[in-house]
């Protein structure tokens, strides 16, 4: 069934106060956010929902503004902030309320571990939940523009009507499973890796495709050309790529052009960037290279093709043990974690986990046993029965 939810429209800041207040008593509160980031680098902030357990209520931000209540509520360690998907409205909140959203439970995590599937959407969730059907015709709508229509305040109200039903019913199955601490703790580790909207990450270069080709010095080029363009976005409020493309840079580090006629043979390099930031990306270029003693290590070359067999095997001990936890084996381990462990086994150094295997719950549960497993893989064997 499609239902037609009842909302409040908030655009009054004193109305938003006196609700924040009552909110900061509640145990949890279910948010969401709509948005447009079609040409910016940042999110444009176009509705914020909340719903209490009882209301639901649509918040404008292009009226209310930064308003400290409401910052106070997302900050507020006392009341949980649940959603689903979170981590592009996480972004929003940064930008609007100058805060990050905590405590979060997100649906989306907790719906993979109580066995709805990996990445499972909303509506999908909500239809298998409750049965109930979210209309499709708002989605890709414009936040921004005023008055909304009733269509979008409809979509935008039922994306928060029903998402504590969820909350509950999930925490009471993982509960019973005794995996609702798992998914607190996944949830936390969300938060952890949200970086500050100021925040630039110096290793992003490690992302660029074939930047294992290149060695050291040309690599130093690349790191300090990918912080430059993160800058540069942030400070234009562009896309990345609307700055320069991740070719054009690969091919900047590759070449390092040492004067404006090297840079007009690069592809992605018009005459417009040129004339903009030509002298600056010729300096950044120039200054990358002097200091040889902080160039970065080369990047691992891709694996060869025996790591196939091995991830094989080491996901074949991976299933097995989820099977056991009646979890997705994608909820114990990611493909990259697997991918670093048969890099460790192929180098024939002594084995280490990945990052995220280390600690936490997932070293418990399976971390210790899959180094332990991998520790007597044989390579010729594996390779024998991969063939």
């Amino acid at each position: 069934m499609i239902e037609t939810p009842e909302f409040h429209w908030i655009d009054n800041p004193q109305e938003l106060e006196v609700l924040c207040q009552k909110w900061s008593a509640l145990p949890a509160v279910a948010l969401d956010t709509e948005f447009v980031r079609t040409d910016t680098f940042y999110p444009k902030p176009g509705l914020l929902q909340l719903n209490d357990g009882e209301e639901t209520y649509l918040i404008d931000p292009l009226e209310i503004g930064k308003h400290q209540a409401l910052s106070d509520l997302l900050t507020n360690p006392n009341v949980v902030k649940v959603m689903h998907s979170c981590s592009e409205d996480l972004e929003v909140f940064q930008g609007c309320c100058h805060v990050l959203p905590q405590p979060v439970f997100d649906t989306q995590i907790a719906a993979a571990f109580a066995g709805y599937g990996i990445g499972v959407g909303y509506a999908n969730l909500l239809r298998e939940m409750f049965n109930v059907d979210l209309p499709k015709d708002a989605t890709r709508s414009d936040w921004l523009q005023r008055p909304l229509a009733e269509v979008q305040k409809h979509y935008a109200a039922l994306d928060v009507e029903h998402l504590l039903q969820i909350y509950t019913t999930l925490c009471e199955k993982l509960t019973s499973q005794n995996k609702l601490a798992w998914v607190l703790d996944d949830c936390q580790s969300v938060l952890n890796n949200t970086t500050s909207p100021q925040a630039v990450n110096v290793d992003y270069y490690q992302k660029i495709k074939l930047a294992w080709q290149l060695n050291p010095r040309s690599l130093a080029v690349l790191k300090e050309l990918c912080i430059w363009r993160e800058r540069q976005a942030r400070k234009r409020n562009i896309p990345r790529n609307r700055v320069l493309k991740d070719q054009t840079l690969f091919s900047l580090a590759r070449t390092r052009p040492p004067h404006f006629a090297k840079l007009t043979t690069i592809d992605g390099m018009t005459a417009r960037v040129i004339k903009k930031d030509g002298p600056t990306l010729l300096e950044l270029v120039k200054k990358a290279q002097e200091n040889e003693a902080e160039f970065p290590q080369r990047l691992p070359k891709p694996l060869p093709p025996i790591a196939g067999a091995i991830t094989k095997a080491l996901r074949d001990f991976v299933v097995q043990k989820a099977e056991e936890l009646l979890l997705p084996p994608e909820v114990l381990i990611k493909k990259t974690d697997l991918q670093h462990l048969a890099r460790e086994i192929l180098s024939n150094q002594p084995l280490t986990l990945s990052d995220r295997l280390q600690t936490g719950w997932r070293f418990e549960v399976i971390g210790q046993g899959l180094l332990d497993y991998a520790c007597t893989l044989n390579i010729d064997n594996v390779a024998e029965q991969g063939g």
